[in-house]
């Protein structure tokens, strides 16, 4: 790695863990504040608006810019050779990743069930894939971290 790069290359990492850790938070958060909008608020009420304007910033604001910083990091850094194409780690940390991508993306189409009052999923539903984000965080950080595989 040339030494520009080798000097940024903290920095690079530094950005990704921060947009990740923010990122993170709202995977964590995002479905408990489903839990509630589907088990407390009717459609049309102000409390129904309220989740709405929360779930909206909470996507709009925080985890899809977090998402794209913690992507576009992640890309600086493969692109630097932090990727280890033979390691069975890191295809076990890409497949997490694009997982997580995934449930971003499917949060915020439940997002807009609520917004069009179309949301069909119960609070136990939302319960349950709250797991998910939980799931993949372990699976990343001990992919990177212990490299079990």
């Amino acid at each position: 790695m040339p030494d520009v790069l080798f000097s940024i290359y903290p920095w690079i990492k530094a950005l990704h863990i921060m947009a990740v850790i923010a990122w993170m938070a709202g995977l964590f958060y995002l479905p408990r504040l489903f839990v509630y909008h589907a088990e407390r608020a009717e459609v049309g009420s102000e409390l129904d608006e309220t989740f709405q304007v929360m779930e909206e910033k909470l996507l709009r604001v925080i985890m899809r810019p977090a998402m794209i910083v913690a992507w576009l990091a992640g890309l600086v850094m493969l692109g630097m050779g932090a990727f280890d194409w033979g390691a069975m780690w890191s295809w076990v940390k890409l497949g997490a990743v694009l997982a997580m991508t995934w449930a971003h993306i499917w949060m915020a189409a439940r997002r807009k069930e609520f917004a069009n009052g179309t949301n069909t999923r119960t609070g136990r539903q939302y319960r349950i894939f709250n797991e998910v984000p939980t799931i993949l965080m372990f699976l990343i950080v001990i992919a990177v971290v212990v490299r079990p595989f």
